[in-house]
């Protein structure tokens, strides 16, 4: 008898061909599309069930709307308010897909949930137990997005794309099997943001909207006038309004006293930060007294860096061995071994 497993498909070419590679792994294969917005995307649903019809496997459309409004959207609203840099897709896979969609796949008696993510899943006979771990394809790589996942789920978790498969490849295999979404673009980061206009979304979302405040420079000079710190992100450059002897950048976004600071690039860099609502994918929590040696990422596109994870006065700070740029509260920071394993991450303070 075969395993069931249930798969998400956005309509898009990771998941359908996620679906192809897992009926020939000999999965029976459920599809699933979870219906998260107000508005649907009539088309990727679509897109998804044309898929299922052409592969033979079912199709359902689960309505997640309200968990995803709450889980997600507000939080996402919410962190701004306290300017904070969210990262959604984070807060998605924490309670949509690892919380109610791993719910609906044992409703409808799958064993397993599947995702188009570029990543990779494998036992590890060095932590005795299954892990999660960064997929071949670098720069394709979403584990970043994944630390949130539970360590007693992971084995119950499939990555069809895990091996070895690149993005070219993945299209090749959708035009092989005569898929019609096989040169379908990628989508758009903020899935609930129809075009990428974030600081319009938040003006029409807010309870409060944003007000005018000061630009002030770390030595306390007063520079300028800004519009509101939802405009503004750490490491911003351009669109200050101001003018200097030298270039400045937003070193921080201060909501107690409505200013956006801002000094030299040189500012931008800090050796250490605060983590908290940690996650750890694997068992090495009683290890942070003493300090845990790993490398990381402070954003999805940073590169990973030598750091030290250590608990210090009931918190837990990140000591890079280098002075890191741009650290942006908000923001995840996710640890990873020498291999490539995943140990955990939080939320930047």
């Amino acid at each position: 008898m075969k395993e069931k497993v249930l798969l998400g498909m956005s309509g898009g070419v990771d998941s359908s061909v996620s679906a192809i590679l897992l009926q020939k792994t000999g999965y029976e294969v459920i599809g699933c599309t979870m219906n998260l917005l107000e508005e649907p995307n009539e088309q990727s649903i679509e897109d998804a069930k044309n898929v299922c019809k052409k592969l033979g496997i079912e199709h359902h459309v689960f309505d997640c709307r309200k968990e995803f409004r709450c889980q997600v959207i507000d939080k996402f609203i919410k962190e701004y308010e306290n300017a904070k840099t969210p990262n959604p897709c984070v807060e998605c896979n924490k309670y949509l897909k690892f919380g109610v969609f791993y719910e609906k796949a044992k409703e409808l008696g799958c064993k397993y949930i599947a995702t188009g993510h570029y990543a990779k899943k494998e036992y590890s006979e060095k932590y005795q137990q299954y892990v999660l771990r960064k997929s071949n394809e670098e720069k394709k790589d979403q584990t970043y997005f994944l630390y949130t996942m539970p360590r007693e789920k992971i084995e119950y978790i499939i990555f069809p794309l895990q091996d070895n498969i690149s993005k070219d490849r993945t299209r090749e295999l959708a035009e092989e099997y005569g898929l019609e979404i096989a040169n379908k673009k990628d989508s758009q980061e903020i899935c609930f943001i129809k075009d990428d206009d974030y600081q319009r979304f938040l003006k029409e979302n807010m309870k409060k909207q944003p007000k005018k405040g000061k630009i002030v420079l770390t030595t306390g000079e007063v520079l300028g006038m800004h519009n509101g710190l939802i405009n503004y992100t750490i490491g911003q450059r351009k669109g200050l309004g101001i003018s200097y002897k030298e270039p400045l950048y937003v070193i921080k976004l201060d909501i107690d006293k409505n200013q956006v600071i801002v000094g030299t690039e040189k500012e931008l860099y800090n050796s250490e930060l605060e983590a908290i609502n940690l996650n750890w994918i694997i068992n090495v929590e009683n290890r942070l007294e003493e300090g845990i040696e790993c490398f990381a990422k402070i954003r999805y596109r940073a590169k990973e860096a030598k750091a030290k994870v250590i608990n210090e006065n009931n918190k837990t700070k990140v000591i890079f061995q280098e002075p890191q740029r741009a650290i942006t509260p908000g923001q995840s920071v996710v640890f990873y071994d020498e291999e490539g394993i995943v140990l955990g991450g939080g939320k930047i303070k």
